[in-house]
């Protein structure tokens, strides 16, 4: 029996960012909840975190309406990786950015950050992305995003921070 050696497409192993990687934050307390039965937060809280950050900031921006809107954004895309352990009662803080704006869509990038013992929130605990894509309420059909959403999502964009 010969072995022969496999190659490997190496895709670059993920590594923490800096807060100074993302453009706004986002604090969130954690819950007692948010824990699992190995004494960390579970992964799932994590997207809830994204969720719960972009969309707290495109309400405040009056870029979403979720109860009037004509316009709504549906997650299609979602990734998370991890770096270390958070754990109740930490507070977060999620740091968002926009890597790109297409027609009908937007991909959110996201840093999660936990104070170390200088209460400072240097190094992403976790990071990640979703996508939304902006359909009509009714139809769940795609729509261009609207122009005053646009705009708000335009001020996190990288292209504008580099």
């Amino acid at each position: 029996m010969s072995s022969t050696p496999t190659t490997s497409s190496a895709v670059p192993r993920p590594a923490p960012e800096p807060r100074n990687a993302y453009y706004l934050f986002r604090r969130i307390d954690t819950r007692w909840a948010d824990n699992d039965a190995y004494g960390h937060v579970n992964n799932v809280v994590y997207y809830a975190w994204f969720d719960t950050a972009v969309n707290a900031y495109l309400i405040e921006q009056g870029a979403l309406d979720i109860h009037d809107g004509a316009t709504i954004g549906l997650v299609v895309e979602t990734h998370c990786n991890y770096f270390s352990p958070v754990v109740f009662p930490q507070p977060v803080e999620v740091g968002i950015r926009i890597a790109s704006l297409g027609g009908s869509s937007v991909r959110y990038e996201l840093g999660v950050f936990t104070s170390d013992v200088s209460g400072k929130f240097d190094i992403c605990a976790a990071k990640g992305h979703f996508i939304h894509v902006y359909v009509d309420q009714q139809t769940r059909r795609p729509v261009p995003l609207p122009l005053n959403l646009k705009t708000v999502l335009k001020k996190l964009e990288r292209i504008n921070h580099v």
